[in-house]
Order: structure tokens, then sequence, then C-alpha cells
């Protein structure tokens, strides 16, 4: 009998009836036509989403557009933009935490819009287009997935998320390192050195270009919510070594933490001006910082469990309201013992389901 695989006319195998070479061949027959199955929806994938890229460019040329274009729009700057960008990251966890698969469509939606409005303007300004927005990410996750995206012969190989997780902040270290080199600074800047500062080794392999200091804590963004830069930096620090061995250790911490808020409060209390006020603020800072530090060697994100201990409180308040209305009463009238009362039956409300 006579077997033609699909994916190849060039060649002819003869097996004999019913052998186990003939039900391996239909294997990769069928695993051919997957393949191609597979490839044909990519494709009518890529088709619809190039068209509707390409639709939401273009509104976003309109918009802004000098002559015919959407007054608000026109007047916006990156600056004036930003803050909707950051809001509407929210809104998408907003609705992964919700669960509600339709908002997050929507809000992806309008996040994308936001990377679309960036891109434009930068295109106006003549920095960069959309294309180079999305060829910059494309080839970065093929730098920092060479296992998945780089040569499938080569020795790059990943046993597991940890390793991966191990083998991504290296490649992001080598591009902090890279971009020094290359004389550009990191978020958080940086201080320019020469080779006469550096050995005798150092000066002569870099004799012809200037380098900048390269620190662990480079590229950790300052606009990022202070609980979620906390626990970035404590991670680039831990990195390189510095970092409490066990927990046991951070939670004797954010006990000395507490002790010196308490003094610094008392001190306050004594004689609140500007220097009291000051240290209060920093001893407040070393205890929150101590904390996202505690969630991080728990394996906890600070900034989710900050976000839920927010929501948790949002409806044991909305309880009390509710309650309240019922009785035809406000609260800013009811004493705080009974407030209290009130909390706590909202607790044991939400404890028995």
């Amino acid at each position: 009998m006579l077997y033609r695989p699909e994916a190849c006319n060039k060649s002819v195998w003869r097996y004999g009836r019913g052998s186990k070479d003939v039900s391996l061949l239909r294997n990769r027959q069928k695993s051919t036509r997957k393949r191609e199955d597979k490839v044909t929806k990519k494709q009518q994938v890529s088709v619809n989403s190039d068209q509707g890229i390409k639709e939401l460019l273009q509104i976003m040329v309109q918009l802004r557009d000098p002559e015919s274009g959407c007054p608000w729009d026109q007047e916006q700057d990156f600056a004036s933009i930003a803050p909707y960008t950051i809001e509407e990251a929210y809104e998408v966890a907003e609705a992964i935490r919700l669960k509600d698969m339709d908002m997050l469509q929507d809000e992806l939606g309008d996040l994308l819009f936001q990377v679309v409005y960036h891109a434009r303007m930068a295109e106006e300004a003549g920095k960069f287009t959309f294309a180079d927005v999305v060829t910059s990410i494309s080839d970065k996750m093929t730098r920092r997935h060479p296992h998945v995206l780089g040569n499938v012969f080569g020795s790059e190989s990943v046993e597991s998320a940890g390793a991966q997780t191990e083998a991504w902040e290296q490649q992001k270290a080598k591009e902090r390192a890279d971009k020094a080199a290359n004389g550009r600074k990191g978020s958080n800047g940086g201080h320019r050195t020469n080779g006469a500062n550096r050995p005798d080794s150092a000066a002569e392999s870099s004799s012809d270009q200037t380098a900048e200091t390269v620190s662990a804590l480079d590229d950790v963004p300052l606009a990022l919510p202070a609980l979620l830069r906390a626990g970035k930096l404590q991670k680039r620090a831990a990195r390189v070594g510095f970092d409490w061995p066990n927990t046991a250790q951070v939670v004797a911490k954010i006990g000395e933490e507490m002790r010196e808020i308490g003094e610094a409060i008392v001190a306050m209390a004594k004689e609140r001006n500007a220097d009291t006020e000051r240290h209060a603020t920093e001893e407040l800072g070393d205890l929150l910082f101590a904390c996202a530090n505690l969630g991080r060697h728990l394996g906890f994100d600070p900034e989710a469990a900050l976000r839920d201990g927010n929501a948790k409180f949002e409806r044991r308040f909305r309880h009390m309201e509710e309650h309240l209305r019922k009785h035809n009463q406000h609260m800013e009238n009811v004493p705080l013992a009974i407030l209290e009362v009130l909390w706590q039956a909202a607790k044991e409300s939400e404890r028995d389901g």
C-alpha cells in the first residue's frame, strides 16, 4: 500500500497493510492536517487583527488631526495622558479581580488605545511609531525567551517556571548593563564615571567610551505605586544578597519599626512642628516598607493584598450603611461604640457567608 504524507510530495513510502508503520504515518498525516488548520486559523486571526489595528490607528490620526480632529485630543500631550494610562491599567486589574470577561475585553481595549495614543504623539514628534513599539516588544520577548523563540537546536533550555524567572532576571540585568555601557541613564539616573576613576584594566577596556555606574536598582520606575515599587526594589536588592534570611526576622523588623513610630508619635504629641512631623512620616514610611517586605517573603503581592483589604473595608462599611439606612439613621449621628458593634456584625455576616 502506498501513502504520501500531505506535507511532503517528494517521497513515497511503501508499507505493509496493517503494519505499525502505517499507523504511525496516519498519525503524522493527522498532525500535519492539524498544523495546517492552526496555521490557517492564525492567518485569519492575523488578518482580522491587522485590519482592526489599522482602523484604530487611523481613528487616532483623525482624532489628532490639527484641522478636523477633536479639540480635546488635539490638546493632549504625554504628561496629560499618562494619568489616564495608569487608570486604564488599574481598570484592567479590577476586571480581572472581578473575573468579568466582558469588562476585561472592554478595559483591554481602553488600555490598547492608550498605547496607540502615546505612539501617535511620538510619531507626530518624529520619535517613533506604533510599529516601532511592536517591534521593540517583540525583540525583547525573543531575547528573554531564547528557549522558546530562539534556535530550537541551541543549548538554551529552561526546566521550570522558577528557572525561567531566574533567566528572565539575568537577561534584564544584562540589558540594564548594556544600556549603561551605551551611555543611557536608567529611570533613577546615575553617576557618570570615566576610565581614570576605575581600575587600570577597566579603564583600558573602555578607553574609547564613557560608561555609567550600573545599579541593581536601575530602571525601577518612579511612577509605580509605592507599595509595588517597594516590592521591586526589595526583590532587586535580594538578588544581590541584601535580604533577611527568613520571615521571622522581617516580622521582628516590623516590630522594631512599630516601636520607632510610636516614639515619633510621642515626640510629635509633645511638640508638633516640621521636624517631628517629618520624623513621624519617615518612620511611617519605614513601617510600610517593612510590611511590603513581609509580603514579598510570604510570596504575596503587597499591592494586591492592600487592594483586597480596601475591598473588604468597603464591603463591611457598606453593610453598616445599609443597616443604618433600614433604621432611618445617619452614621454621623451614631455613637462610635454602636458603630463598632455594627462593624463586628458585618464581619460575622461575611464569615457566615
